[in-house]
């Protein structure tokens, strides 16, 4: 049966039919691709899952009838074959057929033929059946056996060739009427279970999609409440599944907005308490200075005056600060301004410069080596200096501030009265001022700034203190060594 796989027409119509299928999944994919993009999640998965679900159908119905159609063609093939074969074996040549044999033949639905040199037809043939280049090549010996489809009246037949002697070739023509209606009959199957299949996997999808996302739907509900009301309440989880980490994570979102906004919420308050005081000192003083300018009697001595204008620069100048740090502790970006990379010992060296002035009886005792960071050379520097101002503040006027910069780690050491065991941990709050502190300026936002200034330039800020003997703050920021050339 070599000739069957050669002449069969079988694969190139499931080629053909194959292509067929990809390009009607394509056609379907661009036809509902516009709506999906328009439609809610739970349609669109319902929509894929329904075309899905109709390409699997396609491809099976189209892979089962061609096997069957390829199966009851080769059963057919071997029955014909078989049935010339066993003619050719019992003498029945060609020639010697009469015109009954061929009438008796046509009457079980077999035409017969016959090949004579591969050109001549002898005289008992029917004239209406086709042959081809595999009828002749079978007659010339070149091939056992062919096997190809026809039509004849318009009816499909099955052409079975076989050899007949020398020279000869003994065809046989059945009709594939009984065949094609069952093909018809399998189609027709495949098309309404396919269409069914649709059908269910289409609510099934839109029914699996509905529940499925409602957790997604109760997310939108949340982040719409959210939107309505500002109210920042957590939504229940349920399950293990992606979509329960998704609420999961949009439950630790809610709750880092809400400490988000507490902490607004405080630092208003407490900027409203700090601004407070310096404000109203300043009105008392420049109402003072207008009614003693308003009434005569009231008028004030050169030196009450003087006294008054530096009690207003003085307030000015915190006043100027608060604020100042206020904005700093606000700001949410990163790193501010354009960061660079510049040496940490220079800005040590700015912050000392600065200090000294301000703190004339406290000796600044420094020793510092090249250390190269990226960022905010202003800020780092004022982080630096509310170090130093904070240690020049609390030691004795005659005392020492040591300060060390080595690999990236700043430490600035006083000789104050140390920081109690109850004050240590609260020391970098805002606004927080012990005890001992209030008395003294300052708003309580320096050191806050510090660990805002090394957190932003990944790096952090602690604090070592025994009552009594000093405080070391310890800043540590990544950058890298000088490397000088040898």
């Amino acid at each position: 049966m070599s000739g069957a796989n050669k002449n069969s027409p079988v694969t190139g119509t499931d080629a053909h039919h194959d292509r067929l299928v990809g390009r009607t999944i394509e056609a379907v994919h661009r036809q509902i691709q516009p709506y999906t993009k328009r439609a809610s999640l739970a349609l669109r998965v319902a929509l894929l899952t329904t075309a899905a679900v109709a390409g699997v159908l396609a491809v099976t119905s189209a892979a089962v009838y061609l096997m069957v159609r390829s199966e009851l063609e080769g059963s057919l093939d071997e029955s014909l074959v078989k049935r010339a074969e066993a003619a050719v074996q019992a003498g029945y040549a060609p020639s010697s057929m009469s015109r009954d044999d061929v009438t008796l033949l046509s009457v079980f639905g077999i035409r017969f033929i016959s090949v004579e040199g591969g050109k001549i037809f002898t005289a008992q043939t029917r004239q209406d059946i086709p042959y081809d280049e595999h009828e002749i090549a079978v007659s010339l010996g070149e091939e056992k056996t062919s096997q190809r489809t026809a039509r004849i009246g318009g009816v499909p037949y099955r052409i079975v060739a076989v050899q007949a002697g020398q020279g000869q070739a003994l065809v046989l023509a059945q009709s594939m009427e009984t065949t094609q209606r069952s093909l018809d009959q399998l189609r027709l199957v495949l098309l309404t279970t396919s269409a069914a299949g649709v059908v269910v996997a289409g609510i099934a999808g839109w029914v699996v999609a509905a529940n499925g996302l409602r957790p997604v739907r109760r997310l939108t509900a949340a982040t719409e409440r959210v939107a309505r009301t500002a109210e920042l309440h957590p939504i229940e989880v349920s399950g293990t599944d992606e979509l329960a980490r998704l609420t999961t994570s949009f439950n630790q979102m809610l709750a880092a907005l809400d400490a988000s906004q507490e902490r607004q919420r405080q630092l208003v308050a407490d900027a409203g308490h700090e601004l407070r005081t310096p404000l109203t000192s300043l009105r008392t003083n420049i109402e003072l200075l207008g009614q003693a300018t308003l009434d005569p009697e009231r008028s004030l001595t050169m030196d009450q005056r003087a006294e008054i204008m530096d009690d207003v620069r003085a307030q000015l100048t915190e006043l100027t600060t608060l604020v100042g740090d206020l904005v700093e502790l606000a700001r949410e970006d990163p790193v501010g301004r354009d960061p660079e990379t510049f040496d940490l010992e220079d800005a040590l060296s700015s912050a000392v410069e600065r200090v000294r002035p301000r703190a004339p009886g406290v000796t600044l005792e420094v020793a510092s080596e090249p250390w190269l960071i990226h960022g905010d050379p202003q800020l780092v520097e004022r982080a630096i200096t509310n170090l130093l101002d904070n240690a020049a503040k609390w030691s004795p006027s005659d005392g020492t501030v040591t300060v060390r910069l080595e690999n990236g780690t700043l430490s600035v050491t006083d000789e104050g009265p140390g920081i109690s065991e109850a004050d240590l941990p609260h020391v970098f709050d805002r606004f927080y001022r012990s005890s001992e502190a209030r008395t003294l300026p300052g708003s309580g936002l320096g050191l806050s700034i510090v660990r805002r200034t090394a957190e932003r330039h990944g790096g952090s800020v602690a604090v070592r203190s025994t009552p009594g003997e000093g405080a070391t703050f310890v800043m540590t920021i990544p950058g890298n060594p000088v490397v000088t050339d040898v």
